[in-house]
């Protein structure tokens, strides 16, 4: 973990304007990173890193002579089409680019480098994104307290909460192949499921189809296997974040979640957001990390005098909601739900940590799941199967609709940024995903 430097610095501006608008996600302190190309045209994916409205073409500056050494390096592997080899350099070469493009856009800097990293803005509005990594496994987490009470209140009333929950992160592996970036839709899957009081299960479209707002945890160097990570060098492997939606299809899961975990129920999509935004970028946000005195305290191997000090980060997030209804009136997207990842009950590093303990090697570009984020308050829960207690108290939209599910033609947005006094609000963009009918009936 470092101390905040100069791309902290509030007062910092851009000579690309747009990034000095109040409110904006991607301002000269962000320099989030992605993958993309032009709209529909057959260019080459290739690395980019957003700051205002603009998109800077990393393949275009590995070509031009804005950098040197280290950074160009950095930005020679940032244009390729995936963003493996770039994270693969480490925290060097990651901080090398970062604060080489910071002190290129800013707005007193000028020059020959300036004209030439000019030439490679393309506006965000003309480009399309993919998945920025080639991942090689994802696996998600399941490690927010509230969400755990809130789903065990429903399942078992007496004992929400399973007795290993506040020992250890506990996880499942996801399936990559269907995870897709922001504007994804997807079809209603199909599976078994046990209505209640019946004998024998029903094969049909799931009728509980649910969200989970989630983050994603890139991971940047990865470890040999059999080789753990401890704690106190977790986060030089972390990379950065983005947003997650964990797509979840509540009768199908909870129907086959016994004795193993989710299958059909997860693995028909997941969607992220394009921006990765860089654990560097997010310094200035973290926080002490607490668990109360009352409930068990980690075991040693989770448990370190930094991840205590600062392994918490404030990241407010929000999920929306947009009705076929909604847009046909004009009208812009129901706001469901709203919560901080301060709340998340194990840590980022905690979770890479315990990832590695038994022998796995994680490799760069991998991507791990939060888990869904619900906090302690009303209003604050990560899922609708919590905001409507199981479907039985739908939601009003505010427009005389209502939801206990997801329903074909909606589509859900999750947004995140962080904002704290004495620093610059930053961004994460938005994961917005569309449902659409089921086929196979």
């Amino acid at each position: 973990m470092n101390s905040p430097n100069p791309t902290h610095n509030a007062h910092a501006q851009s000579w690309v304007t747009s990034a000095n608008v109040a409110g904006c996600d991607f301002p000269i302190q962000n320099l989030p990173f992605s993958v993309f190309r032009r709209a529909g045209s057959n260019e080459a994916f290739r690395g980019g890193v957003a700051i205002g409205d603009q998109v800077i073409d990393m393949a275009q500056v590995a070509r031009t002579a804005c950098l040197d050494g280290l950074a160009q390096a950095a930005a020679e592997n940032c244009a390729r089409p995936a963003l493996n080899d770039f994270f693969a350099m480490g925290p060097k070469a990651w901080k090398a680019l970062r604060h080489s493009l910071f002190e290129l856009l800013e707005k007193a800097f000028y020059g020959p480098k300036v004209d030439a990293l000019r030439g490679c803005l393309i506006p965000q509005s003309e480009v399309e994104f993919t998945v920025p990594t080639a991942m090689g496994d994802y696996t998600d987490f399941y490690t927010s307290i509230d969400h755990a009470r809130n789903i065990g209140k429903m399942i078992r009333p007496d004992d929400p909460v399973s007795s290993n929950f506040q020992w250890m992160p506990i996880a499942y592996h996801g399936r990559v192949s269907s995870i897709g970036v922001s504007g994804q839709s997807f079809r209603r899957p199909m599976g078994q499921a046990m209505p209640p009081g019946a004998s024998a299960p029903v094969y049909g479209p799931c009728a509980r189809l649910d969200y989970e707002l989630e983050l994603g945890v890139y991971i940047g160097q990865g470890n040999a296997q059999g080789e753990p990570i401890a704690l106190a060098d977790a986060e030089p492997h972390i990379f950065g974040i983005c947003l997650l939606n964990d797509w979840s299809a509540r009768d199908i899961q909870f129907w086959e979640m016994a004795p193993l975990g989710p299958f059909l129920g997860k693995n028909f999509c997941t969607t992220i957001s394009p921006w990765i935004v860089t654990m560097e970028a997010l310094e200035p946000y973290r926080q002490a990390w607490n668990r109360p005195a009352n409930e068990p305290q980690p075991l040693a191997y989770l448990d370190s005098p930094s991840n205590r000090a600062q392994g918490a980060l404030d990241i407010s997030l929000e999920v929306l909601l947009e009705t076929d209804k909604l847009r046909a009136e004009g009208k812009g997207p129901a706001r469901l739900s709203g919560t901080s990842f301060k709340h998340q009950y194990w840590s980022v590093a905690q979770m890479v940590t315990h990832h590695t303990m038994g022998g796995c090697n994680l490799r760069s570009g991998d991507l791990l799941g939060s888990g869904t984020i619900s906090g302690p308050g009303e209003g604050e829960a990560g899922a609708m199967i919590e905001l409507t207690y199981g479907g039985s108290k739908p939601m009003p939209l505010g427009n005389g609709e209502t939801r206990g599910f997801l329903q074909d033609g909606d589509a859900v947005i999750l947004r995140g940024w962080c904002e704290k006094h004495g620093y610059a609000r930053i961004g994460f963009g938005e994961s917005k995903g569309i449902i659409l009918p089921a086929i196979g009936k």
